[in-house]
């Protein structure tokens, strides 16, 4: 049951993409608009999420993602009849605060369901496949949807999922929640909202119009709001998030490694429907086909990595992931408006690849660093790097397609307003070129598009250059870390704190500089970390031994 409120969020993320041409043509956003459209949900559901997180620990994970599945549906019915962009950003918006309640429900969720780390990987595995089938499936879907009917309707297929998720959730899911949580701090909330929101819209602001007073306020108010945030987690007896997590280094490195490869990727997938589309000449149907390898390498990696990485090492598969994604993306740095399927397919292959043995990987080493009572706040802190990394992707990247994209040169006799409106955006000039006629309109669209292609190759380029870095930071980040081989109270270790406050005896000097990677087998994996940092194993009970 758990897959398909991933499967929810995933439809919904890749249908986007493909419906944004003809949303583009009918609600005519400008690019601005447009790229609100495409980053409001992550923005506000970054900034929820470690409060949705903590709130599931509260009230309970099954409560919370029932009732988020269901307004999840409702809102996903009126992003489909949208009228202007001004009611598809805040709809987006609404879904967000929908959204940010189910990715840390479903993985909290598995965190309790399986306590036996070798079945948890197997599960998150497939938790992650989901996802990826998903975006395989939403595209195919969506682009029969679009080839058929309006673009509405792509929004319309979360509907029969959800209604699903939720009349069978409520029979068969059991529920889950800390038995002594403590309060919801309702200020918390609000400065955990208010910063995030506050400082990704200055990035994006900044990055679209250089130095502007509005963003640069914007972003002094979220980074105080977020300081205000960590000052009171550390004052609280049940804080929302315990910061004393990233002082592993291992937890930190995994949030990193999350958020860095989201934000390399999102130039590439935000921009891949509207390529494939408007300026390769695809069928929305045929667009969702030709995306298909990067979902079908995801699933199949996702299904092996929590093995691969009790094989190899932890930090082998996360790298070695982070880097065939980044050698993948400096080859669409060749990218053309004639690049065939064959060398296109290729290389989504391996990003897809590359993102299901890193991603899988990751979510389990944060899940296992936890104990399973604030298995939600982890969870959360999982979703947000994924979300903040897609929302300032979009910002940034987003914004330097469409920057490259509205230096194009007009042609000579294009009318002033039809060149306003072209420049705007890819699918503005789709629109614009209607009423031209057709020598000049074609013209006018090979220069947009070539223009485009220009926007999406150097995103590409600097995406290229963030993953393998990232990469690089994984191999020494994650050094001596590995997954657990059983029991329920053990971690993956070393689980040290960098400030030796909580120490793992099995390693030699405790902060993971041995490159014994524990590959196979069973064997001693210690215990993680939970505060008072005593005399007793960190984060166990004091009844719990080592075993």
């Amino acid at each position: 049951m758990l897959i398909l409120a991933v499967l929810l969020v995933a439809v919904d993320a890749t249908v986007l993409g493909l419906a944004t041409p003809y949303l583009s043509e009918d609600l005519e956003p400008t690019g601005n608009q447009l790229l609100w459209i495409g980053d409001v949900y992550s923005f506000v559901i970054a900034g929820l999420l470690v409060s949705m997180g903590g709130l599931g620990d509260r009230i309970g994970r099954k409560k919370l993602l029932l009732g988020g599945a269901t307004a999840f549906g409702g809102l996903s019915l009126l992003a489909a009849y949208a009228t202007s962009p001004e009611m598809m950003i805040a709809t987006r918006a609404l879904l967000g605060v929908a959204g940010a309640t189910l990715m840390p429900s479903t993985l909290a969720l598995i965190r309790n369901l399986f306590p036996d780390p070798k079945e948890r990987s197997v599960a998150i595995g497939i938790w992650g496949a989901a996802a990826s089938a998903g975006a395989a499936v939403g595209p195919v879907v969506g682009g029969f949807l679009l080839e058929h009917f309006w673009w509405g309707s792509v929004f319309l297929i979360n509907l029969p999922v959800m209604a699903v998720l939720v009349l069978v959730g409520v029979r068969l899911l059991p529920e889950s929640k800390n038995p002594d949580p403590g309060p919801w701090d309702l200020p918390s909330v609000g400065f955990s909202l208010v910063g995030m929101i506050g400082v990704v819209y200055c990035v994006k602001e900044l990055a679209s119009h250089a130095m502007d007073a509005v963003a640069i306020v914007a972003g002094v108010a979220g980074a105080l709001s977020l300081l205000a945030f960590v000052r009171r987690q550390l004052t609280l007896r049940t804080p929302l998030l315990d910061m004393r997590l990233f002082k592993n280094r291992g937890f930190s490195g995994a949030v990193l490694a999350d958020l860095l490869t989201i934000l390399g990727l999102s130039g590439l997938v935000f921009f891949l429907s509207q390529f494939l589309q408007l300026v390769q000449g695809r069928t929305p149907l045929q667009a969702g086909l030709a995306e298909l390898p990067a979902a079908l390498g995801a699933v199949a990696a996702g299904l092996v990595a929590g093995a691969a990485a009790r094989r190899y090492s932890v930090r082998a598969i996360v790298a070695g992931g982070l880097a065939a994604i980044g050698v993948a993306l400096a080859a669409l740095v060749l990218l053309s408006a004639h690049t065939g399927f064959p060398v296109l397919g290729a290389v989504l292959l391996v990003v897809g690849a590359g993102a299901g043995f890193s991603f899988t990987v990751t979510a389990d080493v944060i899940l296992s660093s936890v104990p399973k009572e604030q298995a939600g706040a982890a969870s959360a802190v999982s979703e947000t790097a994924y979300e903040l990394g897609a929302a300032l992707g979009i910002a940034l990247l987003g914004s330097m397609v469409t920057g490259v994209y509205r230096g194009f040169a007009t042609p000579a006799g294009v009318p002033a307003d039809v060149a306003d409106a072209a420049h705007e955006s890819l699918g503005g000039a789709a629109e614009s070129a209607v009423h031209l006629p057709r020598g000049l309109a074609s013209e006018l669209l090979a220069s947009a598009q070539e223009s485009f292609v220009d926007g999406l190759r150097i995103a590409c380029g600097v995406g290229a250059v963030v993953l393998l870095a990232t990469a690089v930071g994984a191999w020494f980040l994650l050094r001596g870390q590995s997954l657990q081989t059983g029991g329920d109270e053990t971690v993956a270790g070393p689980l040290a704190m960098d400030d030796g406050e909580c120490r793992d005896e099995r390693w030699d000097g405790g902060d993971g500089d041995t490159d014994r990677e524990h590959r196979g087998g069973g064997g001693d994996f210690g215990t993680r970390g939970q505060g008072d940092h005593g005399g007793r194993p960190c984060g166990t009970p004091e009844s719990a031994a080592r075993r």
